[in-house]
């Protein structure tokens, strides 16, 4: 059987259930060129492809087909800007996760903030919001000082490489939470897990590490954990701010007033959902 042309091998990955946008990505990827040439496949439809660029796109559809992300098969993600490494040893940055370092962004840039503030970011995974908040304050030629914590040595194993490829300079601490980490922060970040365990969505998370998912039966478990343990490393006048599930803002929301913050407040993601609650330490 001949190899197929472009306009042909797209279409069989659509017979095979992918949507159009990842079919172009992975073909994109077999043939070596990166992600924004879509334009390309459309200037040369008619083109066959090489058979060893044809079976390994073969081979990425029927892995996409099975459910295993985009981003593991081609080894990249985007987020705010930055090309990640990501794979399956940490969970696929999101979209949504942009509104929490925009909103850490703009905790920085309040009047109260130091030049050169320091940041901890609980449970880095890939280290893209570390990584984000980092790269956007040395592009404004703001010197700070960001930590970034995972209980998992494989995760930071693949936070210190997407570091070390932006060129970004980051201290990395194995910890659970805050249990290993010393010293005080203007400002504390996480994507913590926050899926119940019993969560029938997680059948479809299947690929992604379960540790950097779900917590508790609620979900809220780690969260808890993070609100109980951060005023202890926060600077007076230091914010916490944590992203959570579509329908856990107001628990959470209580959940910081209980522990004693001030300011207590949520930001909505993308979908206009709110996604990420935070509070301030009092003093300062």
């Amino acid at each position: 059987m001949n190899p197929p042309n472009c306009a042909q091998a797209l279409a069989a990955a659509q017979a095979l259930g992918l949507e159009r946008l990842d079919a172009q990505l992975l073909l994109l990827h077999a043939l070596g060129k990166p992600g924004d040439a879509r334009a390309w496949l459309l200037a040369h439809d008619t083109d066959v492809l090489a058979e060893k660029a044809a079976e390994d796109f073969r081979a990425m559809c029927l892995r996409r087909a099975a459910g295993e992300p985009l981003a593991y098969i081609v080894g990249s993600k985007e987020f705010f800007g930055l090309a990640l490494q990501v794979d399956a040893r940490v969970l696929v940055p999101r979209p949504d996760t942009e509104t929490l370092v925009d909103w850490a962004l703009e905790c920085l840039k309040a009047p109260d903030m130091p030049l050169e503030p320091a940041v901890l970011d609980l449970g880095t995974g890939s280290g893209a919001i570390a990584l984000a908040i980092a790269h956007s304050l040395q592009t404004n030629g703001r010197e700070s000082k960001v930590v970034a914590v995972d209980a998992s040595p494989d995760a930071l194993e693949v936070a210190r490489g997407n570091a070390t490829r932006l060129g970004l300079k980051l201290d990395f601490i194995e910890s659970h939470w805050l249990e290993k980490v010393s010293g005080h922060f203007h400002l504390i970040v996480s994507n913590p897990p926050y899926i119940a365990s019993a969560d029938p969505h997680l059948e479809a998370l299947a690929y992604e590490p379960l540790a950097a998912l779900a917590a508790g039966e609620d979900g809220l478990d780690d969260i808890r954990t993070i609100a109980r343990q951060a005023p202890g490393s926060l600077q007076p006048g230091g914010w916490l701010l944590l992203e959570h599930g579509y329908d856990q803002a107001e628990v959470v929301c209580a959940l910081l007033a209980r522990e004693g913050f001030v300011q207590v407040q949520n930001r909505l993601d993308l979908a206009g959902i709110a996604r990420c609650s935070g509070g301030q330490w009092p003093g300062g």
